[in-house]
């Protein structure tokens, strides 16, 4: 049986995705996984991030990790994608490498990735839902497998109850119970994209 590959891509500002898709990395590779984690290319002008002290330091902290490239979507079986709302949708950095994979998209190489979502947002009804939705939406063209937490484990309603992708509000440390949902929401999508493979094998 092949490993299962993960690309972990997130847009952050302040650190709450950030810290998000860290947790899903360590999902990944609690259970076997290959994981690439990746960061969207920063797109705000100096000037804005630098009337932000914690933006301008998230990102200076976090340059070390690689940009995300249409190779690292290429190369995974399992999309996950985190991201702040940006009035109910997802955040201009991600919205611009979403709109980069047309060629991807064209070849026919984004369907039957699964792919899972997450999001923050500055209140608990801040858009999160919404900005998940959208992001279903995207996956709809690809022709991609949505796999979202539902209500398949009690950690997803410690962590608030969002059947659509683990959402949390923005805080120094995430909590033990988005932590836990996060790692099942991740895990399951692997097990997903474990089953495909082992289907596509049989196939064969």
């Amino acid at each position: 049986m092949s490993v299962v590959k993960v690309a972990v891509i997130y847009y952050s500002s302040t650190g709450t995705n950030y810290q998000m898709a860290l947790e899903a990395t360590r999902a990944a590779e609690q259970v076997g996984a290959e994981v690439r984690l990746r960061r969207v290319r920063e797109l705000a002008p100096e000037e804005a991030i630098a009337q932000r002290p914690e933006w301008k330091s998230h990102l200076e902290a976090t340059r070390h990790i690689p940009e995300a490239t249409l190779d690292d979507l290429d190369w995974a079986d399992v999309i996950v994608l985190a991201t702040p709302t940006r009035y109910g949708l997802v955040s201009a950095q991600m919205k611009q490498f979403l709109d980069s994979t047309g060629p991807l998209w064209a070849q026919g190489k984004l369907a039957n990735k699964v792919m899972t979502f997450m999001s923050s947002a500055q209140n608990p009804h801040g858009g999160q839902e919404m900005t998940l939705l959208s992001l279903f939406v995207i996956a709809a063209h690809w022709g991609a497998i949505i796999v979202p937490p539902g209500y398949t484990a009690p950690a997803v309603f410690a962590a608030g109850g969002n059947p659509y992708g683990t959402s949390t509000v923005p805080q120094p440390t995430l909590s033990d119970n988005t932590v836990q949902a996060i790692h099942h929401q991740v895990q399951r999508a692997i097990q997903v994209a474990r089953w495909i493979k082992q289907g596509q094998q049989v196939s064969q």
